[in-house]
């Protein structure tokens, strides 16, 4: 059964009588970021090619890379950007043997043109290795202080000053885990008992305090999913049953905000759910939720999509539905040299099964365009975010893809 897909593919492509004619690509050639991030550019980590990747969804095109850490092993996550774009953060493991030997953390600064190292800052060796997900570290909303999520497996935080280029502090943080920006030097993490734990660090970054909130939902019940969204001072996070829970952090204290649903009556009974790595995405501008979504039973969440649900933030109902396009389709058109929209790619699309999309992602541009990517090898897809059209397929774009990023 699992050769089905490859030779789906070969007799797809023996109909069509495709041949792929590649150009030589040229070698050796260095580039320099402009100051300013494009509007629709995008980093995709990979676990297998153990890097974080900048492409253009206007083009196509790779505009660099970060490797980070010990090849081989461990997840190179999420990069955080400076609010002035020039710099880039990252937190690394390194083992002195390889697989083996003392083992070295360091939070990483990186110049957000050029992709060098500026500066390296070290850190207690017992950063958390997650996967996927976008809640490993956090960047303080003043941009100051990086929040680096530890396991080991007891739960605390690595506080760095990225002004000052040095280790502050660990929080402890019995019970709760992962880490998110949550005010000009806070952070709140999420607790087993469906509390928040809210960390703060004072101006000179010389203390450190943790409170626990009281539960704002029941995790025996409907547990959150941790892939959270942020719009401006409100997070929105979605539970496993398809209920948003909004968190305002923008006081003093967090409010949690009535949950709501993604899904009706006529939903449930269909086996709709939520699904995939990184279920959700959000235009700031437009108040417009995106939620990847599949049809499964229980504990299902974790399954790809082939829908992108659309959600008014003000009203709370859905205003569209998306159908993703085929990124193993995609794939193979790109590997055969075949345009979309003429009979061959036609057959492709209804020859090869459609592995679902795991991660999705919005730009924040007037004109958005919705990113989406499968979760093995396969094409990125670039839709409208706004009509929902496929705009473009970007082949090769990595093995095994596992966060859409973006500063």
């Amino acid at each position: 059964m699992r050769r089905l897909p490859a030779l789906l593919a070969a007799a797809a492509l023996a109909a069509v009588g495709a041949r792929a004619e590649l150009a030589a690509e040229p070698v050796g050639r260095s580039f320099t970021l402009p100051e300013r991030p494009g509007p629709h550019w995008f980093w995709l980590t990979d676990l297998l090619l153990h890097r974080t990747a900048l492409f253009d969804a206007d083009t196509g095109d790779l505009l660099g890379t970060l490797s980070a850490g010990t090849a081989g092993l461990g997840f190179v996550i999420a990069p955080l950007f400076s609010h002035d774009h020039r710099e880039i953060y990252l937190a690394e493991t390194y083992y002195a043997r390889g697989v083996r030997g003392e083992r070295t953390d360091v939070v990483n600064v990186y110049d957000g043109q050029t992709l060098a190292p500026l500066h390296e800052i070290a850190i207690p060796p017992k950063r958390a290795e997650y996967y996927p997900g976008n809640a490993a570290n956090a960047l303080s909303d003043d941009g100051r202080f990086v929040a680096v999520f530890n396991s080991t497996p007891a739960t605390s935080l690595s506080i760095v000053d990225v002004r000052e280029r040095r280790f502050v502090a660990e929080v402890g943080a019995p019970g709760c885990g992962l880490v998110f920006g949550a005010g000009a030097r806070r952070f709140l993490m999420l607790c087993g008992d469906g509390a928040a734990l809210v960390v703060t660090v004072d101006a000179a970054g010389r203390g450190a305090s943790a409170e626990r909130t009281a539960p704002f939902f029941d995790p025996n019940a409907d547990p959150l999913t941790e892939k959270a969204v942020r719009r401006g001072d409100e997070w929105l996070f979605v539970s496993f049953e398809g209920m948003v829970h909004p968190l305002d952090v923008s006081g003093p204290a967090l409010r949690p905000g009535e949950p709501w649903p993604l899904f009706d009556e006529g939903d449930r009974s269909a086996s709709w759910r939520i699904g995939g790595g990184q279920h959700l995405a959000v235009h700031a501008a437009s108040g417009r939720l995106y939620a990847l979504v599949h049809q499964g039973e229980k504990d299902t969440h974790k399954e790809p999509g082939r829908e992108a649900w659309v959600y008014d933030l003000a009203t709370r109902q859905r205003v569209q539905r998306i159908a993703l396009g085929n990124p193993f389709a995609g794939l193979v058109r790109q590997q055969a040299g075949v345009e979309r929209g003429g009979a061959a790619s036609w057959l492709l699309d209804r020859l090869l099964p459609h592995p679902g999309v795991g991660q999705i992602f919005v730009t924040q541009d007037e004109s958005p365009v919705l990113v989406a990517v499968g979760e093995g090898p396969g094409s990125v897809l670039v839709h409208d975010a706004r009509s929902g059209a496929l705009l473009r397929e970007i082949g090769e774009a990595g093995i095994a893809s596992t966060l859409l990023y973006a500063p």
